[in-house]
This record gives C-alpha cells, structure tokens and sequence, in this order.
C-alpha cells in the first residue's frame, strides 16, 4: 500500500494517484485551490469586494445574503464574518428533526448576539423516517444524502422567497477538505428512485432538489459563494472564540451536530463500507498546517465513535427491531450506479455547468466532481 508522503490519504482511496514525490493528486488539487483562493490581505480584499457586490444586489431587498446553519463551528464563524463585513443575513436551517440540543442552542446563541433572522424548514418526522429507511434497505454509502440535498433546497427557497441573490456555504476546503471521487454521490433523482424502491409514505414534505427546479434557480441569477475560502483560519482558536465570544459550546465532533449524522459517520459508513471520513477531514488539517501528520495517523488508530444510545434511537424512530436492523447491516452493498441519477445528464450539461461554476452559481468541486 502507497501512503502520500504529504497528507493521510493512501492507495484505498478511490481516485488516488502519486508523483514522483509520492504526493497525492488530493494534495495538488489543494494546493491549486489555495492559488485560487488567497487569503490574508488579498482574502480580505477579495471579501470586501464580494461584501460590496452583495449589498448592491439586495439594496432592494431586506437581506443581502443567505446562510446555512447547523450551529456547528464553521457556519458560526462565517455568520460572525458575514456582521463584520455588514451584511443583513438571513440565516436558513434545515431540520430533520434529529438535531442535537447544543446545535439548536448555539443556532439561537449566534443569530440573537448577531441580530439576524432565521428561516427553518422543518421535515415531517414520519416521512423522514421513511426516507431514511429507504435508504437503509437501498444499501448504499449516501445514508446522509437526504440531509444534504434538503439542505440546498432549503438555502435556494429561502433565497428565492426573499429574492436573495447570493447564498453563502459554510465550507472551507482547508479545515473539512472534499471528499474522494467515488465516495459519495447524490442527486435529486437518486433520492426519488431510491424512495420509489423501497418507501411506504408518498414524498410530499422533503424538499427534493428536482434538475428542472434547480436550473430555474440557477438561470434566475442567484449565486453561491463559499466566503470561508479567502479565510485562514486555526479551527481550534476558532472555537474558543465562538465560545468566548457568544456562549456557543462545542458538539463533540466534526459534523457531530445531528444525531442522524453521528449514526451514518461513525457507524454505517465505517462498519459497512469502510468509510473513514475522518480522513478527509485530517488530511485537510494537514495540508492546511492545523495538524501534525503524525498526530493524525495516531487518532485514526483509534475506531470511530457511535455511542449505544444513538444506534438505539436510531432503532427505536424507524420502528427496528434488533433483528430487522442487524439484517440491514448486512444486506448485500450496492452504489448509487444501481439506481437511477442525473449523473449522464450532468454530464452532457458539462458545457452549462462548467459556465455556471465560473458565474459563481455551482460550487468548483460539484463541477470537477459530477461534470468532468
């Protein structure tokens, strides 16, 4: 097995492959991103420039910006960021009524310090369940999908419903990284073939990222933007300012905001597909200079943790039994090459989305990721 000389990825990851050096393509892509993405004076040039450019796209209306939360530390920072720079923001959040009590408390924290409104689309719990079983039964690594496609719907409705121009995303390449190519897929028509296979309620309450749907909102001008990127910063000092700041508190965990997430990171996707995603995570940390490489390696010594009580709640919201859940965990894998996607069509539109991505309507990674 090959290890990048640079980062904690290795030759098991889909998509790898080393120079003479030994560095991983990951690493390069990185490395790319950080020509493209300055920060430091430059950064912060570069967000006052975007600052100016969306308050001149919302002087009509009553906010500037759209921004995703989960209470987790980067969509804080980047809401905390948003109020230095002078924007009216509307905060969005999409609950599929799995969130942790610290997520909601430091959603509400942030928003009533900074002043901010907020905009929640909340799921039916039945029909969640029942999307979230179709999946179980779908055997599949995109368990999550569901959270992350609503998501973006939910960001798109409250933009368009408050004719909002720009969506700001709380992602920063250098603390969260990308994920491998061939890891994960998801798509609006994956969700609704996967439920068409294995669901019992009719699909009414999730917010589906439909193709038709989205390029309406992508041809009606609103962009999105990923602010965080001109950012360097140290998570760590982060969090200690969030908290010293505002009285938010810390979750656990990368993405430990929602129980949900916490059963498909640390549960299904290492025990049954051999997923790590703290790999993605450090080797970002790495490359980044906000962790030891060595120290990475001896954390991911340590297995994944998914405490009893969440595998139980998990068991008890989708009405399983121990025996229907261990047969779950068991079912044959599959992809999502198994069901139907947008994927083919996405890639004929690899003309239009490349056209999008450099509009600042499409993020880079979904193009490099889903087009090419």
């Amino acid at each position: 097995m090959q290890h990048c000389t640079r980062c904690v990825y290795d030759s098991t990851i889909p998509g790898i492959s080393f120079d003479s050096q030994g560095v991983c393509n990951y690493c390069k892509t990185h490395d790319e991103m950080e020509k493209q993405y300055p920060t430091g004076a430059e950064g912060e040039a570069r967000l006052k420039q975007i600052a100016s450019e969306v308050k001149k796209a919302g002087r009509k209306s009553k906010y500037d910006c759209v921004i995703g939360v989960s209470g987790g530390c980067d969509s804080s920072f980047l809401l905390h960021k948003a109020k230095q720079l002078g924007l009216r923001v509307l905060a969005a959040h999409f609950d599929n009524t799995w969130n942790s009590r610290i997520s909601v408390e430091n959603i509400h924290i942030m928003l009533n310090k900074l002043g901010f409104d907020l905009y929640t689309y909340v799921m039916d719990n039945d029909e969640w369940s029942d999307l979230a079983l179709s999946f179980l039964k779908a055997s599949v690594p995109e368990i999550d999908a569901l959270t992350d496609i609503a998501l973006v719907t939910t960001l798109y409705l409250a933009a368009k419903q408050n004719n909002v121009k720009y969506i700001f995303d709380a992602h920063s390449f250098r603390t969260e990284g990308f994920s491998p190519l061939g890891w994960f897929y998801f798509d609006g028509k994956y969700i609704e073939d996967v439920h068409n296979k294995f669901g019992k309620m009719k699909m009414e309450k999730f917010p589906n990222l439909w193709l038709s749907r989205w390029m309406r909102w992508l041809l009606s001008g609103i962009k999105r933007m990923r602010p965080l990127y001109y950012v360097e910063y140290n998570k760590e000092k982060t969090m200690e300012f969030l908290q010293k700041e505002f009285g938010w508190q810390w979750y656990g965990g990368h993405h430990m905001e929602n129980r949900y997430t916490i059963f498909c990171d640390n549960y299904i996707l290492p025990r049954r597909f051999n997923i790590d995603l703290r790999y993605v995570e450090f080797s970002a940390l790495v490359r980044s200079g906000n962790m030891r490489k060595e120290d990475a390696l001896k954390e991911l010594e340590k297995p994944p943790v998914c405490e009893e009580e969440i595998i139980n709640e998990v068991k008890k919201r989708l009405n399983l039994t121990n025996e229907e859940f261990e047969r779950l965990m068991n079912l044959p894998k599959k992809s999502f090459r198994d069901y139907k996607t947008y994927l083919a069509t996405f890639k004929r539109l690899r003309p239009f989305f490349w056209l999008m991505y450099k509009m600042d309507r499409v993020p880079k990674t979904f193009y490099i990721k889903y087009c090419k």
